[in-house]
């Protein structure tokens, strides 16, 4: 009897022991890691209600119980620089991370231009063979489209290496290289860009409904999901594979494209930020960079507040103040028009611009001279990093350098020419490949644009004219989708594309 009633006891804790849940910690947690230097990291994870669980690393040591819901979270003291470490996070179970370095981590997001691999960048093969940088650290976040937010997702740390870089961020690596190699500090970069995606999609839809702002732009998208079910999903995917298997057999016309669903795509709003950036949210941080704009290029005046709401919300989600924030204007793209044009694309930019007044502790790379016409992904990475990185350098980095494309200031008419000042010149304006300015339109009261002739002056102003206009009112530089121009600063950063009207198009 005693016996029977033994053998129960051990299996009644056996039993209790199994239904624990064992510590876990998200991805974003592990081998090969970097932890920002320079701040009160956080470290959080699941574990039975009430367990205690105890994280160790260097000469650390902080314990912290689970909650009701088996959440636990602690934060550990500011360290420098430096590494490798072993960390333990110790429960009912032991999890042991190894080569772990504190430095800086900057998160790369955006579209299909920041996720463009270094492997379809100009210079590849030099490019890959040379990436041998064990203080870098990369890490991908899969693409996963959800109302629902994730815990977790697919991915670990690796050391940046020929062959971890080939398919990691070409933007987001020729970044962070620059930093490491000008700083020697440890750098993790986070890729969780999404190409394609909306803005809207990176935001939470509930944050997105209560600001009030953005009603007409949540009754799009939603209409595209109100009605669409997995039988109707089913019917596309059908009619898809008949069309498809009809181009496999006379390979005519384009090959059909697969449907999406819009309930799980790149474009719903809340989207990305559930299945994308949720899991992530509170890793601690240096900066987080931007190359996105193409997919809310149709409707540019709403990008003026959506795109400032999204930094400030993110900033909000990880509750560390105004974090760096720098972001790629977009690039030059489709044809080149033979006469000044209306452009949704020069008005997306114009959105950017002005987030830089809307917006604390911001940055914007001007890559106008970058893009190619034919193709929405120019390949020409490096420069769009080295302007990205200044902004990094010079801020956060203690570097003494020009960072600033040179903007517009002000305008003066005086006769038929206007006379063009600008903010952010670092020793004077320069014509490229040839000696007159490019790229410059004016217009009368009729709101009529011709291209204007172009003088740079030697105190660093801008003389534009047309003769068949006696009376300027208004002044256009790059303003189309790709624009042919040529005005810099010696530093070879590009003049901001700017209007000094405020006409509708």
């Amino acid at each position: 009897m005693l016996s029977r009633i033994v053998k129960l006891a051990l299996l009644c804790l056996c039993t209790s022991a199994l239904s624990q849940a064992e510590v876990s910690m998200p991805n974003i947690f592990g081998n090969h890691m970097v932890l920002q230097r320079e701040f009160a990291t956080p470290i959080w994870g699941q574990a039975s209600p009430g367990e205690t669980v105890t994280v160790s690393i260097g000469t650390q040591r902080h314990s912290t119980d689970a909650n009701a819901n088996g959440k636990w979270r602690i934060t550990l003291d500011p360290m420098q620089a430096g590494g490798p470490y072993h960390m333990t996070v110790a429960g009912s179970n032991t999890l042991n991370f190894e080569d772990v370095l504190f430095g800086d981590i900057w998160f790369c997001s955006g579209q299909s231009n920041m996720a463009w691999s270094v492997s379809l960048s100009n210079n590849a093969a030099v490019e890959i063979a040379s990436a041998n940088y064990p203080q870098i650290r990369l890490i991908s976040v899969p693409q996963v489209g959800t109302q629902e937010p994730q815990e977790n997702f697919e991915g670990q740390w690796t050391t940046c290496s020929p062959e971890s870089v080939a398919n990691f961020s070409a933007v987001g690596y020729f970044f962070g290289r620059r930093i490491h190699q000008s700083t020697g500090v440890p750098i993790g970069l986070v890729d969780n860009a999404w190409g394609g995606s909306s803005v809207e999609a990176w935001i939470n839809q509930e944050t997105l409904a209560a600001s009030g702002q953005f009603e007409d732009l949540l009754r799009y998208r939603n209409a595209a999901v109100k009605d669409y079910t997995e039988q109707v999903h089913q019917q596309k995917m059908d009619n898809y594979q008949a069309k498809l298997a009809e181009w496999q057999a006379d390979k005519k016309g384009r090959k059909p494209r697969m449907p999406r669903d819009p309930r799980y795509n790149q474009h719903r709003p809340g989207n990305i930020y559930n299945g994308v950036l949720y899991p992530t949210i509170g890793y601690g941080m240096k900066g987080m960079i931007w190359y996105q704009g193409e997919s809310n290029s149709g409707r540019p005046e709403e990008y003026r507040s959506l795109f400032p709401f999204f930094i400030n919300e993110t900033r909000k989600l990880w509750n560390q103040g105004d974090f760096p924030f720098y972001w790629v204007q977009l690039a030059d793209f489709k044809a080149e028009s033979a006469d000044p044009q209306a452009s949704s694309w020069a008005m997306l930019r114009e959105a950017q611009t002005m987030t830089l007044d809307a917006v604390a502790n911001s940055g914007q790379a001007v890559i106008i001279d970058v893009g190619e016409g034919r193709d929405i992904h120019p390949r020409d990475k490096q420069s769009v990093a080295t302007r990205l990185v200044r902004h990094a350098l010079a801020n956060d980095y203690g570097y003494d350098l020009p960072h600033q494309s040179p903007r517009f200031k002000s305008m003066t008419a005086e006769g038929n020419k206007v006379r063009l000042q600008f903010n952010h010149i670092d020793q004077g304006l320069y014509s490229f490949d040839v000696k007159e300015p490019i790229g410059f339109a004016i217009a009368g009261a009729d709101k009529q644009f011709l291209w204007a002739q172009a003088k740079i002056t030697s105190n660093g102003t801008i003389e534009v004219w047309n003769d068949a206009i006696p009376e300027p009112v208004a002044v256009r530089y790059g303003w189309a989708d790709n624009p042919v121009i040529n005005v810099y600063d010696r530093n070879g950063l590009p003049l901001t594309p700017f209007r000094t009207d405020n006409w509708a198009e």
